[in-house]
């Protein structure tokens, strides 16, 4: 089977093709990316000399492109995971979103119904990897399943919940065979240092303000990333076609409860007097359209699939702080250019 994996440079998107490239080595995986700021080979060195593996530097808004890699290469499957995904870039540059997220989308299912429209039997499946920002925000109550409505606040999440849409569009338009799936907040090793953990993880590193929007009272299902891309192989090769699955940690916590522990777990580890890492949260003006609350039942990927976490919260963030501490070089290498331009921007007016 030959799959084309989309974004896999990426956070997410590296982790599923490390976990495919080892565990199938009878698969040839075709890894795409663009190779934004967020994009990074790096996070696959040990992957580079694998007989089942190969980089394509591309752009899915580049429809001539895709047309062209689609015919060429003649894909089995596809796992789409390239996206624009931080919310705070989304309401400063909306149309960069919907260019990726959604034309991108569409240009990677007008490619891939081509292929299942010649030879249905070659194409088997085209796995769309989603949000559960899509689904909007919950109150003290209640979880996001499969049925929930959708209700997108920021011009990231709609733009998601649009790709989402598409994709349902060509399965039951065109019969291309389709699935879903809609995540919680992922963390781990090879985050780039924009997103909650892995920013303040480097910067209680170099003791810098921890900034938490508003009181930090958001409350996130947190998920340990090579979970999520566990789930990813289960969905693919077990789901029914047209189906969705959520997937989710059962494991709610608020933002400031989270970098609480953080801060406790990093004095321990760097040496320092308890509570010196606490002192470094500053409060910031919270962010426009930002939910209170995501919450996801994956009650329906455990009965279907059997699938569930393997990790605690507590024991994914241990081995994400270490990997961190570990890797200071990738962490140095990724925070020396646009990000530190970007952290600037973002918090030092504030």
């Amino acid at each position: 089977m030959k799959i084309l994996i989309t974004g896999g440079a990426g956070f997410i998107g590296s982790h599923v093709v490390r976990l495919f490239v080892n565990t199938y080595p009878n698969y040839e995986i075709v890894n795409l990316d663009k190779l934004t700021y967020a994009g990074n080979l790096a996070n696959l060195k040990d992957l580079e000399t694998k007989p089942n593996y190969r980089f394509v530097k591309g752009d899915i808004v580049d429809a001539g492109f895709i047309n062209t890699l689609f015919e060429t290469e003649q894909f089995n499957a596809v796992i789409h995971l390239a996206a624009e995904s931080h919310v705070d870039r989304s309401i400063t540059n909306p149309l960069e979103f919907v260019m990726t997220n959604v034309i991108g989308t569409v240009n990677l299912l007008n490619a891939a119904r081509t292929l299942h429209k010649n030879n249905p039997e070659q194409f088997k499946r085209f796995y769309h990897v989603s949000t559960d920002e899509v689904y909007g925000a919950l109150g003290d109550e209640g979880m996001f399943v499969e049925t929930t409505a959708y209700d997108p606040h920021s011009p990231y999440s709609a733009s998601k919940a649009s790709s989402d849409h598409f994709v349902r569009a060509y399965h039951d338009t065109y019969k291309l065979p389709c699935v879903i799936s809609n995540c919680s907040n992922n963390y781990g090793p090879n985050h780039f240092p924009e997103k909650l953990i892995p920013l303040c993880i480097h910067n209680i590193q170099n003791s810098k303000p921890l900034p938490i929007y508003g009181k930090g009272e958001n409350v996130r299902d947190w998920l340990f990333v090579i979970d999520h891309a566990r789930a990813i192989d289960v969905i693919f090769h077990n789901a029914k076609e047209g189906s969705t699955y959520n997937i989710g940690g059962h494991n709610e916590w608020k933002n400031i409860d989270v970098i609480r522990l953080l801060c406790r777990m990093m004095d321990k580890k760097l040496n320092r007097p308890e509570g010196t890492n606490e002192k470094l949260i500053t409060f910031v003006t919270d962010r426009a359209g930002h939910d209170l609350r995501y919450a996801i039942d994956a009650t329906k990927l455990k009965e279907d699939l059997g699938w569930v976490p393997s990790v605690t919260f507590e024991e994914g963030l241990n081995l994400t702080v270490d990997w961190y501490l570990n890797n200071k070089e990738w962490l140095q290498n990724v925070t020396s250019g646009d990000y530190q331009h970007y952290y600037e921007q973002q918090y030092t007016h504030r």
